[in-house]
């Protein structure tokens, strides 16, 4: 089952980061490998589409997570930019 959150923080230097989930509940990790496209680093506030899987015990963590087409500040600036000019 696909759940979508924001992204809550991310470190590219560790290359670890916190999820929010949209259904509300605890902030859920995950990691660089964990990102579809690893390429791409998430930014604050964008949304993204996730699953989950239990680890250490009983933890949960975001896994295959996916941007979600026409989120996040990506395309705000893309859109500023084309009114700009």
């Amino acid at each position: 089952m696909t759940h979508f959150g924001k992204i809550k923080s991310y470190n590219s230097d560790k290359g670890t980061g916190m999820i929010t989930p949209d259904q509300g509940g605890d902030a859920l990790a995950f990691g660089r490998k964990d990102l579809q496209q690893e390429a791409q680093e998430p930014s604050v506030d964008q949304r993204y589409g996730y699953d989950t899987s239990e680890v250490n015990g009983g933890n949960m963590r975001a896994i295959n997570l996916q941007p979600q087409q026409g989120e996040g500040p990506g395309l705000q600036e893309q859109q500023a930019r084309a009114q700009q000019g």
